[in-house]
Formats: C-alpha cells, structure tokens, sequence
C-alpha cells in the first residue's frame, strides 16, 4: 500500500499561480462534477468525517436526520512511503481516488458539499515532505481539482506545528491557495490551551502575519489539555481572541469574525467529558459573540457506544456518553442558522454495569522502537501508538504518541 510519489516542481507551481484557475474551472476541466458552492456558513459549521475509516457513518442519513448540508472530510497527508503528493491517510493516492468522491457525490447530489481537512494529528503532512511553499501548494491544488473543492481546512498541530519549515510551507501554500482559487474558504485549526493556544500554536500565528495571510479563520481545539467543561472552552476562546487581537492588530469584533471553535463530541483522548449541554453553551457563546466557526470531532463518533459505556473509554466510532445518533451534528446545523428536524429525545443516562476488563497487549518496553498502529499494555491500560515512538512513556504527556485505548 505504500508508494513513492514525486513532489510537483515549484516551476509547475509557479505555472499555476500564473493561471490563476479557480477549482471550479480546473474540476470541469478535469471531467469533475461541478457544484456550486454553499454559502461559507455550511462550510464554517461542517463537521469531521473520516471517509474511510472509524466506521463512516451514510452521508445522506446523517443530512437526512440533522439537516445538515456540509462536511469536513479527513485527512489529507503525504504518502507513508514518502513523496509530496497527496493521499487519504497516507495510503490511498488521491489521484486514483474513487471511494472517496463516491461519498462526495451522494453528498452533492442531495444539495450539500464538503471541505477537505489536511494534516491532522498523525501521520506525515505534506509541508513536512515537499520542498517548499510551492510545491506543497501545488500537492493540495490537486485535491481541490479533483473534488472540485469550495472549501479547505489546515489541520495544523503536533507534531508537525512544531517544525517551523513545514508550518512556513503549509501556510505559504495556504496563501497561494486561497489566490488561485478566488472565493475558497479557508480555515486553520490548532491545538488549544486555557490560555488560548500554546506557544506553537502563537508561533504559527506570527508567521501568517509575516506572510500577510488571512484565512476566513483561525480555529482552536479546546480538548485534550484538562478542559472541563463548557466553561473551560470559551474560557479558552476568550484568551484566544486576545491573542488574535494582538498578533493581529485587530479589534476585539474583527477578532471573533477571524475566530473557529472545534470541539470533540462525548469522551475525548484525555477522558474529558464534553456533553450536549456543553455543546450547547459553547454554540451559544460562538453565535453571540459572532465567531465565524463551529465545528466537532466528529461524525463517525456521534452515536452512543453499544453497550453504552458512560465515559469509561474514547473511541474512534461513538461518543461515550449517552446520546441518540447525531445530536452532536445538530449543533452545527444550528451554527449554520437552520432548525434541525425534531427528532428522538436525548436518552437518559442511565448505570451499566462496569465491562470485563479486555484482554492486555504486550507490555510496553523502553528500549523497543514501535511505529504507529501498535498496541501495547502499561499499568493496566492498553495504549495503541500514534506515530513512530521509543522510550515515550504511555501517557505521561497530554500530547504524546500513545492513545489511551482503557482498562485491560
């Protein structure tokens, strides 16, 4: 499944720019269906999907039950093997893509679109493998050509913020992006912290100023770093507003219209619990205060576990709190400013009895090299990796390469 692909010549890049073409030429040009876009408020309220993996759920049903009409599908890397063209997840080449563009045409045909997020939390991101701006550029011009795209998400965060030539790359391509393609929606996401975002995430914002660019959004993660609660998140959107205004130099309205929410529905990585209600609180802070973006992580969890576990474990597939299926995604087609369709109440939660404990992986050993997928066991837990790893002790950092996968 791993492939080696050439990055595009900044030469080529350059040819691009000089074109000017926008997606929707490119994608007609290309033999992809045209469509026309949403207005930018879907595209601000769009949640995750992950299109070929954690179980996607059906795109329609999902519209079908929340009125929902748009969608952020994830991820865009480079490939596994190395190269700087783009993949789905670092294995499957968008240049030979059918799965994908099936889900993205049921979507369309139903009177709805979709964003493509790139980067992530995994993975090699291509401003890590290609050369330059330029090229990366030109990598993701691809996605936008295939599909066709109105919309594109900068998913910017460890460990890839970390690295300033690729952070310099993704958003020097952001900006080339948003010039080629007149009208796209962009916006960039990064982690959060109670102060706002933490200092790579500050890092990332100075050299968008340097650069002068501008997305439609600058949107923060309060999840995973001990919020608790609704209160902790806007708390969090607050303190990240100040630094927008001072990075910046904008004034507090201009702040918020610049400024995204991106929460993660039910249990997150860390345990925390992020119920409706705190949907709820934050959307109503995002709307009063005129953010320009609210969106979750993400669809394929908006449904309750079976049997449900009330919080004691995070998964890729359900929230881990008691919920009917997609009443995380209502919350976005009320940012969107549609009335979702009345639907079955939330469920009351209610006790069950505490799972048999799952069988241990292998214990964790300081000295082995693991790559990421594996699984190992450490003080009773299993941890599966998110990257390549050795000697990084299973969770003893927030933002480290293991992933709590429960009791064992």
């Amino acid at each position: 499944m791993r492939r080696l692909h050439a990055c595009l010549s900044a030469a080529a890049a350059v040819v691009l720019a000089a074109a000017g073409t926008t997606a929707l030429v490119a994608a007609s040009a290309s033999g992809a269906t045209p469509q026309d876009a949403l207005s930018n408020r879907w595209y601000a309220a769009a949640p995750y999907l992950m299109p070929l993996d954690n179980d996607p759920p059906d795109a329609s049903a999902v519209m079908d039950a929340t009125g929902l009409k748009a969608f952020q599908l994830a991820f865009v890397l480079a490939p596994n093997g190395g190269g700087c063209s783009p993949t789905w997840d670092g294995t499957a080449p968008v240049s030979s893509d059918t799965a994908v563009k099936s889900t993205i045409d049921t979507i369309r045909a139903k009177g709805g679109d979709v964003s493509v997020s790139i980067g992530g939390y995994g993975g090699t991101k291509l401003g890590q493998a290609c050369a330059d701006a330029a090229s990366t550029a030109a990598a993701y011009q691809q996605v936008i050509t295939k599909y066709g795209l109105h919309a594109i998400d900068f998913d910017l965060e460890e460990p890839e913020y970390e690295n300033t030539a690729a952070i310099k790359n993704e958003i020097g391509a952001a900006k080339i992006l948003q010039q080629n393609n007149p009208g796209l929606y962009v916006s960039v996401t990064t982690a959060g912290t109670a102060d706002g975002t933490g200092w790579f995430g500050k890092q990332m914002l100075l050299e968008a100023k340097s650069q002068g660019f501008t997305p439609n959004n600058f949107s923060i993660m309060p999840f995973d770093g001990g919020f608790n609660g609704a209160a902790s998140q806007t708390s969090a959107l607050t303190n990240f507003n100040s630094i927008l205004q001072s990075t910046f130099g904008w004034d507090e309205a201009t702040a918020y219209a610049h400024e995204g929410f991106s929460g993660m529905n039910g249990r997150s990585d860390t345990g925390e619990i992020f119920t409706q209600a705190d949907f709820q609180t934050v959307l109503d802070y995002a709307t009063s205060h005129h953010m320009d973006r609210f969106t979750f992580w993400s669809i394929n969890r908006d449904r309750q576990c079976s049997p449900p576990d009330n919080g004691g474990r995070t998964s890729g597939t359900c929230s881990s709190v008691a919920q009917s299926d997609w009443d995380f995604a209502k919350y976005s087609v009320k940012f969107a400013g549609v009335t979702p369709p009345t639907g079955t109440p939330t469920p009351t939660p209610t006790p069950t009895p505490t799972p048999t404990p799952t069988s241990c992986k292998p214990a964790w050993n300081s000295s082995t090299a693991y790559t990421g997928g594996t699984e190992v066991s450490y003080e009773q837990h299993n941890w599966k990796a998110k990257w390549w790893t050795q000697n990084e002790v299973p969770g003893a950092s927030t933002w480290g390469p293991w992933q709590d996968e429960g009791a064992c």
